[in-house]
């Protein structure tokens, strides 16, 4: 092939590329400035910082409102939510009319010193917010001995009540930063298809310092970091631990109606995020988002979570998840797999998260006892034919749960619709003979309803022979209906949940949750703001650390929502009531080139 004259001449190929018109950088629309600018007025996170920066003494430098904009514009156009990004933004990239509104002073871009000063103003005002918020503020520009840092991290978990007050303060501006964004989904109708499944997980946050060297005797500048084990991974991440609650969606039991669309009926948003060392307060963690959501007045539906969450005690994690209203959709662990409670509660054994009927037989309380990973991923025949057989022997749910998260069991030979014979409940509550009744063998469902059709439990050769007085027999087999509330199975009620373990129901709800949270997190790493990259949020301390991925999620939610709403165009044209606070569209500007008022 002849190879083209111009391809040989290398002079001209550079002339013939595309160049930018000027160096300069560009300039960002006063109506992204605004927008940002209304919804950090909306969050109500200004009124706190004011509050609490009040009376303090030292330089102001600038507004804090004025470097948390630079942040979000920063987030938006760089992806980053370095100080040196916003700096250059607020510098370089905003017109007149924005620069007003943001009380910026006017700086000759081309004044080297005065670049310098204006960039130590936003440091220096940065600084003056992680300080007022700092349980304990510590140098972060060195390395401190480890006696020294282990003082500071201690203000972490202490209850004194200054510092108590100040880390409350930090989660509350946290949670605001955060929710906003969910509030705007809401106020637009988006949540209208959303029935309240939620997944929660925990996830690595890097940190860019090195970890504490016990050789050199010195702590790391992330004082409070340590290291995140992730779920069959040998090797830590050093940082800090996120928790984050995503608003998910569980399938359809007999396979989903709309599966052929692939449109999801909601964005599924971040719905809260909370910053803390590794092992630490994981279960708490979750349940403090769950508690802000209820304020809202979001639907409460299935909570699914892995087995880091199963492992937390009960009244850290399960109880108050139920008393919020939520079911439970859990994960366990090789040896926590079959029979779980050695002693039965009210008569009744836990199995796979189940209370099951007593007599059930050996082989199937077995059937998942001492299971690996892969032989539950990949089960075969046989242990799905076990799976089956034990669900007539589960008891019954006759009454969901109350506001305080109790329920009502029933023994699975009571009710109308038994689903097992058993010889000692019919000699115990004598129930009415059933009227002989002529059944249509090619009918599956009148076949299966049949007495002769269910499993009979099977009681040794002595109870017949000489039944047992009613006092010894268990619990739910003198009285078939038995309560069950938060924390009544002690240690072991971290193991029960609400959907039976490995079946289809479990599977309905666990997996598609899962993958929610495994797709916000993979968003959140990987797609246009990367909270997984340290050199996007070099700020020192867990302060800074909390405020900027904060306002990471509130940037990725709002991407989210943008690109729901793309794709989702019937919906988004049905929206609330709230028009002017969309989020999405550039805010309308009053006749004298400002914004609307924040209120």
């Amino acid at each position: 092939m002849t190879v083209p004259h111009a391809w040989r001449r290398p002079g001209k190929i550079r002339h013939c590329r595309p160049r930018p018109v000027t160096d300069a950088p560009a300039t960002i629309p006063d109506s992204k400035v605004g927008q940002l600018d209304f919804l950090l007025h909306r969050s109500g996170v200004l009124d706190l910082i004011e509050g609490e920066l009040a009376g303090r003494p030292g330089p102001q430098g600038l507004p804090v409102r004025t470097v948390l904009v630079g942040l979000l514009l920063s987030l938006h156009y760089h992806q980053s939510a370095s100080l040196a990004d916003a700096c250059r933004i607020l510098l370089d990239q905003l017109q007149s009319p924005a620069r007003s509104w943001l009380g910026l002073p006017e700086v000759d871009w081309e004044d080297r010193w005065a670049r310098i000063a204006f960039c130590r103003r936003v440091y220096r005002s940065f600084d003056r917010l992680t300080t007022a918020l700092d349980p304990s503020r510590a140098d972060r520009r060195r390395r401190l001995p480890l006696a020294e840092a282990a003082a500071h991290a201690a203000a972490w978990e202490d209850d004194d009540p200054e510092r108590l007050r100040r880390r409350a303060l930090l989660q509350e501006i946290s949670d605001r930063l955060v929710l906003v964004t969910v509030r705007l989904a809401q106020r637009r109708g988006f949540f209208k298809g959303w029935r309240g499944d939620i997944g929660a997980d925990t996830t690595a946050i890097p940190a860019w310092h090195h970890e504490p060297s016990d050789h050199r005797g010195l702590a790391s500048i992330e004082l409070t970091a340590g290291w995140h084990f992730s779920g069959g991974s040998e090797e830590g991440v050093f940082g800090h631990s996120a928790t984050l609650l995503v608003a998910a969606s569980r399938r359809h039991p007999t396979g989903h109606p709309h599966a052929g669309k692939r449109v999801s009926k909601h964005p599924q948003l971040a719905l809260g995020a909370v910053l803390d060392t590794p092992g630490k307060r994981i279960g708490p963690n979750a349940v403090h988002v769950l508690t802000t959501l209820a304020t809202l007045g979001l639907p409460v539906g299935l909570l699914a979570a892995d087995r880091a969450y199963t492992d937390q005690k009960s009244e850290h994690f399960q109880q108050p998840a139920r008393r919020l209203g939520y079911q439970l959709a859990l994960d366990y662990k090789q040896d926590q797999r079959g029979v779980q409670a050695p002693h039965p509660h009210l008569g009744a054994l836990l199995i796979d998260g189940t209370l099951t009927c007593p007599a059930i037989p050996e082989a199937l309380a077995n059937a998942t006892t001492g299971l690996d990973d892969k032989a539950v991923r990949d089960r075969d025949e046989n242990l799905e034919q076990r799976l089956a057989m034990r669900e007539p022997y589960f008891l019954k749910l006759k009454q969901g749960p109350d506001r305080h998260g109790a329920v009502r069991l029933q023994c699975p030979a009571a009710g109308p619709s038994p689903s097992v014979t058993c010889p000692r409940f019919n000699r115990l509550h004598h129930p009415a003979a059933s009227v002989p009744a002529i059944v249509d063998l090619s009918n599956a469902r009148s076949t299966a309803a049949h007495p002769s059709a269910k499993p009979s439990i099977q009681i040794s050769p002595a109870e017949r022979l000489r039944p047992p007085p009613k006092k010894e027999l268990p619990r739910i087999c003198r009285k078939p209906t038995i309560t069950v509330r938060p924390g009544d199975l002690g240690k072991f009620d971290k193991f029960r949940q609400d959907r039976h373990y490995l079946r289809p129901a479990w599977h309905d709800a666990y997996k598609p949750i899962r993958a929610h949270n495994e797709g916000i997190n993979g968003r959140a790493k990987g797609h246009h703001i990367d909270i997984a990259d340290p050199r996007k949020r070099l700020a020192h301390g867990r302060v800074a650390q909390t405020i900027l991925l904060a306002l990471m999620i509130l940037m990725i939610n709002l991407q989210i929502i943008h690109d729901w709403t793309g794709t989702n165009s019937s919906e988004s044209a049905a929206g609330g009531s709230d028009q002017n606070y969309d989020g999405l569209t550039p805010m309308p500007l009053t006749t004298n080139g400002l914004p609307p008022p924040p209120g």
